[in-house]
């Protein structure tokens, strides 16, 4: 198995480890938060360093991901990734085996789709996504890159999500509607 490196140890990677965990695809090496929390662990993993030590694991041949959360910006997990691309590092590709996703979707790297997801046919995910525990992405949904479409959520055939998106939980988008980049959705909202 490749190993693993998580970027972030809150609680989205808790949920995160449980999907790699199910998946068995990559084998955890260890996580990269704050220097303080250096030694402490999440989900028995050991925070083993910083992000300024991505380099170090790139070499290594280690795959990343990052596991910060995303509502209001993405731009911490944009960073990340610009940081762990500029050294060398290979960003993963997690598929929860509980998710549902068509043979004819595409998902691209530094995305997690979580437990119980639903990707139906002609479906494009961007990179750096977290496509969120029962997500639901009808027929030809586009999601650019560095999008977070939260629990629940519900985005109807050809909807266009623009980057850098949040969509919160339980939305509903109807179908064809095009979100503008780097949009905020509360939860619970009607999108049409």
């Amino acid at each position: 198995m490749q190993k693993l490196i998580l970027v972030g140890g809150g609680g989205h990677c808790k949920s995160c480890i449980d999907v790699i965990e199910q998946e068995n695809k990559f084998e955890i090496a260890g996580i990269l938060d704050l220097e303080e929390k250096i030694g402490q662990e999440i989900c028995g993993y050991k925070i083993i360093g910083t992000d300024d030590e991505t380099e170090k694991y790139s070499k290594l041949g280690c795959y990343f991901l990052i596991t910060v959360g995303q509502i209001k910006s993405p731009d911490l997990r944009i960073k990340l990734s610009e940081k762990i691309k500029s050294t060398g590092g290979k960003l993963a590709t997690v598929i929860s085996p509980r998710a549902y996703v068509s043979k004819n979707a595409v998902i691209n790297e530094g995305t997690i789709i979580m437990h119980d997801a639903f990707l139906n046919t002609g479906v494009s995910v961007g990179k750096n996504c977290i496509i969120n525990t029962k997500a639901l992405l009808e027929h030809d949904v586009c999601v650019e890159d560095n999008c977070h479409i939260s629990t629940s959520a519900v985005l109807n055939g050809e909807v266009n999500v623009g980057e850098g998106t949040f969509i919160g939980s339980n939305s509903t988008v109807v179908q064809c509607v095009k979100i503008p980049p780097g949009t905020f959705i509360k939860a619970g909202s009607l999108i049409k």
